[in-house]
């Protein structure tokens, strides 16, 4: 298998940059400056914190794209940025079936060394600086505890009003156990490879009536890691009110949350298919303590999954919203369903929990 060694140390002097970027490499073995007091992702001397998984520095803007785009996600399952700089155009992708991340050409050139993106896109199997313990090449050094550091820079630096995760190592992450309401995510969590099959055997329980659900009823199932629910489609035969929807899934919320003390990975999605009222809303984002945001111009999304937030738009003005769930509504037209609409905001939980499916895809996209 190849990799880049531990202790690499292929970046020689350069001479005097020319580009930004390379003004990194030129300050640490010239001028003998801390990496720490440059931004590893653009050069800037501007330091605002200190990167989180590399040694070195982040200015204020590279910090706030890290926090938007680090838990992003295309529809191959990888992250759709350079876990780095969180940039970049072509991006190496890590060959380890338990690792997601991708690296730019840019960042890998700059900080391992040059030529290093092509070294590792030529070759037959590589393992990414984060996979590979204590990993340092060229000016590319994983911080100890890197995970920790994550979590202390969205609790400090993000304006997400919850708590975030410690991301889970692979070799602790158990298979999610997922509590879905009103919409049966099966098919969606087997196809980003949460579940084994599509039963989800001991895995998935799937409730569309909740009425005589009681605590005692939750905590049997349980203890569950994600909590789904939606409103019906629209023309979708129901005989409840679509707020209804909303306030059992926020009791049924309670009941699934861990105790208190016990700081497990726990997340939870509520979809609106357009059908919510707009005093509806307003008590959904009271209930849920934070705001929507649109997907397609088709569902609302309360979450608590990273990234979801900063992957779609902001909530759209409230007269628009009306007149796209009016004119559905009189069309009756065929739409995909609110899980299929929500599926990739799922990907990040991959962070947390065990996934079966691994595609085989190239080195770089």
């Amino acid at each position: 298998m190849d990799v880049i060694l531990v202790g690499s140390s292929q970046l020689s002097c350069p001479p005097s940059p020319g580009l930004r970027r390379d003004l990194i490499a030129y300050e640490v073995k010239v001028n003998q400056r801390d990496i720490e007091d440059l931004c590893i992702c653009c050069g800037s001397f501007q330091v605002h914190t200190q990167h989180p998984l590399f040694e070195g520095g982040m200015c204020a803007p590279c910090k706030d794209r890290f926090l938007d785009c680090f838990f992003l996600y295309d529809d191959d399952g990888y992250q759709s940025y350079c876990s780095i700089c969180c940039g970049g155009e072509t991006l190496l992708i890590c060959e380890n079936p338990d690792c997601t991340r991708c690296y730019c050409f840019d960042c890998v050139d700059a900080l391992a060394g040059p030529g290093m993106a092509g070294t590792v896109q030529a070759m037959s199997h590589w393992v990414c600086f984060l996979c590979l313990p204590f990993s340092c090449c060229g000016l590319l050094r994983q911080r100890p505890k890197w995970r920790r550091r994550l979590k202390a820079l969205y609790d400090q630096e993000s304006e997400s009003p919850f708590e975030m995760y410690k991301i889970v190592p692979v070799w602790k992450r158990e298979p999610v156990r997922v509590l879905s309401l009103f919409g049966d995510i099966s098919k969606e969590l087997t196809s980003l490879g949460f579940l084994e099959d599509g039963s989800g055997t001991g895995r998935l329980k799937h409730l569309n009536d909740v009425t005589n659900v009681v605590r005692r009823d939750v905590e049997y199932w349980g203890p569950f890691d994600l909590v789904y629910g939606c409103t019906p489609h629209p023309g979708q035969a129901c005989d409840r009110p679509p707020g209804w929807h909303l306030l059992q899934f926020h009791r049924l919320l309670q009941y699934a949350r861990p105790r208190h003390g016990r700081p497990q990975p726990f997340f939870w999605m509520f979809v609106d298919n357009l059908l919510l009222s707009k005093d509806d809303r307003s008590v959904a984002t009271r209930f849920l303590e934070t705001d929507p945001v649109t997907i397609q111009d088709a569902v609302l999304v309360w979450s608590n999954i990273p990234a979801v937030r900063s992957r779609h738009s902001a909530l759209v003005p409230q007269e628009e919203l009306s007149l796209l769930a009016w004119d559905r509504q009189r069309a009756k037209s065929p739409t995909p369903g609110p899980a299929k609409l929500v599926q990739n905001c799922f990907l990040p939980l991959r962070e947390y929990f065990k996934y079966f499916s691994v595609n085989s895809l190239p080195l770089y996209k």
